[in-house]
């Protein structure tokens, strides 16, 4: 049996931009829920309401290059549009149970409490072949990808446009602006920004050529940040922010947008290893209830424009 669906339909590009999001009820996150979230297993065959699948792009027919796809349980091809999120995923890191690759991602499914159409986006490698564990790969190739398949995923997976979700964890969280906010072409796309442990521009990246020296690197990170604009941005990170803090104050002139939100997730998992997250760098701080998935749920709801139901 195939590892991968085709995914063939042609591209439209149908992303507008904005603040207030309007979706169905059903999808809202019970921030008070006591439920621990679990992961779909990867499914064969074309998408569907509650399966989550891989998929290849027709540009990269013949390839290992791959992105996955999640359509929630009250997911229709025809029916109320619904939010969705798009993740980068950390580097390679066995120490922190990070594997790098787009299907052990964690942090959309989290953040979404598996009611947004959830979607992880890879790092293409130098030779367009394989999907990329450690960083950029081809830094080009990699922006292009959301360009072309962020539009054709919203039209044909029946997504809200104006709730598009940029989220990222470690390697990710840097990717969120270094990828996602790279140019204006592929910055907008997004409606909002969620990082995780990490944050580009905040410190050098030796042996790398994007991350080094680090007043080049900065100085493109600043850039990068400015094309934020005023969408709605959620910045956490395990044991402490201030740093962060501190860089976007420096750069931007009003950051209302912004919430600065620091995590313990020893207080969250009591010690490591845990059966959800080996390490206290884990993009699965959201799947067991918390202080901060509570405050988190309910940025997600404020931002989506979401209702609580009755």
């Amino acid at each position: 049996m195939n590892r991968y669906a085709v995914f063939v339909r042609s591209f439209a590009a149908a992303v507008a931009g904005g603040s207030f999001f309007v979706a169905a009820e059903s999808v809202c996150l019970d921030i008070e829920a006591d439920e621990i979230l679990q992961i779909p297993q990867l499914s064969d065959g074309e998408p569907s309401a509650g399966k989550r699948v891989n998929l290849i792009a027709p540009e990269y027919l013949g390839t290992e290059v791959f992105h996955t796809l999640y359509l929630p349980m009250n997911w229709r091809y025809k029916g109320e549009k619904l939010p969705i999120i798009f993740e980068y995923t950390g580097n390679y890191f066995p120490t922190s149970g990070s594997t790098g690759e787009v299907e052990d991602a964690g942090l959309g499914y989290g953040l979404s409490g598996g009611k947004f159409i959830w979607v992880s986006l890879p790092y293409i490698s130098q030779d367009h072949k394989d999907n990329q564990v450690t960083w950029w790969g081809d830094e080009r190739a990699t922006v292009e990808y959301p360009k072309v398949n962020v539009p054709r995923i919203i039209r044909e997976y029946n997504a809200d446009p104006e709730a598009v979700f940029l989220c990222g964890f470690s390697r990710g969280a840097i990717g969120v602006n270094y990828l996602g906010l790279y140019d204006f072409e592929v910055a907008r796309l997004w409606s909002a920004f969620i990082t995780h442990d990490h944050y580009d521009g905040i410190k050098e990246w030796k042996n790398t050529e994007w991350g080094t020296p680090m007043e080049k690197y900065r100085a493109g990170a600043i850039e990068r940040l400015k094309r934020v604009g005023d969408r709605p941005y959620f910045v956490s990170q395990n044991g402490g922010t201030s740093g962060t803090k501190e860089f976007i104050e420096s750069v931007l002139p009003a950051t209302d947008n912004f919430t600065i939100s620091n995590i313990n997730t020893n207080e969250i998992f009591g010690s490591f290893p845990h059966p959800i997250a080996v390490h206290p760098h884990t993009d699965r701080w959201t799947f067991i209830p918390s202080k901060y998935r509570l405050r988190t749920w309910k940025w997600m709801n404020r931002v989506a424009g979401l209702s609580k139901p009755e």
